[in-house]
């Protein structure tokens, strides 16, 4: 037992500063830089021209998965399923809330 809890110990100091880096909030100039990425297709701060999606103002969790679903390929896209793969699950989280904050 005493063995085990060494074991887990050391297994979550090896993990700690990995999950701490993890967990930190990303600088808003960052964050503001990825979601710039979207505007050629999405327009400026979310709004898009007639024709495609607005993000501006979008429930949080449903753009997410919509963005989920282009990285995994569960939705089909012409662009959108490349462009999601460069992103982490994480990172797509954080561009969903940023869209989601935005006035539509």
């Amino acid at each position: 037992m005493k063995v085990l809890k060494q074991w887990a110990i050391g297994a979550l100091v090896a993990v700690g500063p990995w999950a701490v880096a993890m967990a930190q909030p990303v600088d808003a100039v960052q964050l503001r830089s990825w979601a710039a990425a979207c505007a050629n297709c999405h327009g400026t701060h979310g709004v898009a021209e007639k024709g495609m999606e607005s993000l501006a103002g979008q429930n949080k969790d449903e753009l997410l998965k919509k963005m989920l679903d282009f990285k995994s390929g569960r939705k089909p896209a012409t662009l959108m399923h490349q462009i999601a793969k460069g992103y982490t699950d994480e990172q797509l989280g954080q561009l969903a809330g940023y869209f989601a904050a935005l006035k539509k």
